[in-house]
């Protein structure tokens, strides 16, 4: 598969690092696919064909990246969480069970899990 016809869902509710990770992923040839809420996030997953994704854990205001993350898996579409809450959040990382990317990430680093995600099983 073209890198450039990949598409990866960043579910992130930070403006400055959704933009950092989406000119990551877009520097590393991949089309992003951006959501700041849950709600946003699912909505891509069903509008749109997602080959990986990129979630933060706690998306403010108690929400968090759960029901993505459910809905991802449902689907079969491989995915890791990018958060910097691990002490906060342990439990609900551990009961979604995704590789973690701690934040800050650099973009290599980023560029790096979603290749590797996408490595054939």
């Amino acid at each position: 598969m073209d890198d450039r016809n990949v598409k990866v869902l960043i579910l992130e509710d930070e403006p400055m690092i959704l933009m950092d990770l989406s000119f990551a992923l877009e520097d590393a040839g991949y089309a992003a696919v951006t959501s700041s809420s849950c709600e946003e996030a699912i909505e891509a997953i069903g509008r749109e064909r997602i080959d990986a994704a990129i979630l933060d854990v706690n998306l403010g205001g108690g929400e968090t990246c759960e029901p993505a993350a459910e809905l991802l898996k449902e689907r079969g579409i491989p995915f890791f969480l990018h958060t910097g809450d691990l002490d906060r959040h342990g439990e609900l990382v551990e009961r979604i069970g995704a590789p973690i990317v701690s934040k800050p990430a650099s973009s290599e680093r980023i560029a790096e899990m979603v290749s590797k995600l996408l490595e054939p099983a």
